[in-house]
């Protein structure tokens, strides 16, 4: 193996830093805004049945319509623009959410939000994967998730105090706007410090052309089975509200709590996998599959925090591991089309479980609990698999 430069592997890492800080307060911005969108449409006068859906079809978009930015970005090699353009519509669709009238209003905000990380998470991640190549791409995938959590963690607890004093969630969102500004600045520094992202992987292969072979796509169909039964939180919320099981102001504290968990897993796992390999996501996705039956079919409040907790587990294995394979399977020149293709197909399983949970969640929290457990543990044979055709 080829020694890594002292100097490469400390570029990569203050970019990894530095699009970590970037992620730290975009989500205290909207991560903020999702630990509260559920009881906040309820308000407004949704059902269970709507809330599921604007939380699915806000998946579908946000991860869906990735596709066309990861051709884009690599057809045109405008990562930093599609980048920044992404963010501005990511970000500040959060505090015009206090401006909102409806539910209807409400929602085409909640998915101009999921539009804009749309536009820009392929490009990003694919700068990001350059710096991981020096790093360890578990590591770095894990480091940046968990400077992404701080800022899910503090954004929640930030809304979940101006409940507690102003018992305002309009007030709650426009607070957001000063998060969003400041990630917006970071990410105009690091443009400038870092033009070329792509320097700091030597052997970004220019010019190559590859195509996405079928262990990408078995990759690909494991891990949307993982989506199909990962509830989002946006239903969760709406559950523990409308059950009773806790006041609202402890809502978006269990959502910091579950980040917390998220950022911590992520940083394990990271590690862990540039150690050990497939084993330890299996044991996530394990792990991870218990979270419905303890939030869903919870009793005391306890249960449901435990839930949430092996929820927050799932998330950082999601946000880490399973953003390194990626990296691991594609060459350079195909990696932003790779993470487009990958998160398109994630999230249109992302948004058929999300609408399904919903609609089971207005008949039966039992079978809905019971789908979000089968659907997540089929994923575990499908990357066995991939595991296998990697090890060859």
């Amino acid at each position: 193996m080829k020694a890594r430069s002292p100097g490469s592997h400390r570029s990569g890492l203050k970019f990894v830093v530095f699009l970590g800080v970037v992620s730290l307060f975009g989500d205290m911005t909207y991560e903020a805004a999702r630990s509260i969108t559920g009881p906040y449409l309820a308000i407004l006068g949704a059902s269970a049945t709507v809330v599921g859906i604007v939380a699915g079809l806000g998946e579908l978009i946000g991860y869906g319509l990735r596709i066309v930015s990861g051709v884009l970005s690599d057809r045109t090699g405008r990562y930093w623009l599609i980048t920044i353009l992404g963010y501005v519509l990511n970000l500040l669709a959060v505090p015009a959410l206090a401006l909102a009238g409806n539910w209807q209003i409400a929602a085409l905000l909640i998915m101009a939000e999921r539009l804009g990380k749309a536009i820009r998470t392929p490009a990003r991640d694919a700068m990001l994967s350059h710096a991981a190549h020096g790093l360890g791409r578990g590591w770095a995938f894990g480091l940046h998730e968990a400077l992404d959590q701080i800022g899910a963690i503090v954004g929640p607890l930030i809304v979940a105090a101006v409940l507690a004093a102003r018992g305002s969630y309009r007030f709650g969102f426009a607070t957001l706007i000063l998060p969003a500004l400041l990630a917006l600045s970071v990410l105009v520094a690091a443009r400038i410090t870092y033009p070329q992202p792509r320097d700091l992987e030597p052997s970004f292969p220019v010019g190559e052309k590859v195509r996405l072979g079928p262990v990408f796509a078995l990759y690909l169909a494991g891990v949307s089975c993982l989506a199909l039964g990962f509830a989002d939180y946006p239903l969760a919320a709406f559950h523990l509200k409308t059950a009773g099981v806790v006041g609202d102001q402890w809502i978006p504290l269990i959502y910091a709590g579950a980040m917390g968990v998220d950022a911590v897993a992520a940083l394990l796992c990271g590690r862990w996998y540039d150690r050990w390999g497939f084993p330890v996501l299996f044991a996530m996705i394990a792990a991870s599959a218990w979270s419905a039956p303890l939030v869903f079919l919870s009793g005391p409040a306890l249960s449901a925090v435990i839930g949430m907790g092996l929820w927050g587990v799932g998330m950082g294995a999601q946000e880490s591991i399973i953003r390194a394979v990626v990296a691991a399977i594609v060459p350079g020149e195909r990696r932003a089309t790779a993470y487009g293709i990958f998160n398109a197909g994630f999230g249109l399983a992302w948004f058929a479980g999300s609408a399904a949970m919903g609609l089971l969640y207005d008949r039966s929290r039992l079978a809905l609990v019971v789908f979000s457990v089968i659907a997540q543990l089929a994923s575990l044979p499908l990357l066995y698999w991939v595991h296998q055709r990697l090890k060859r």
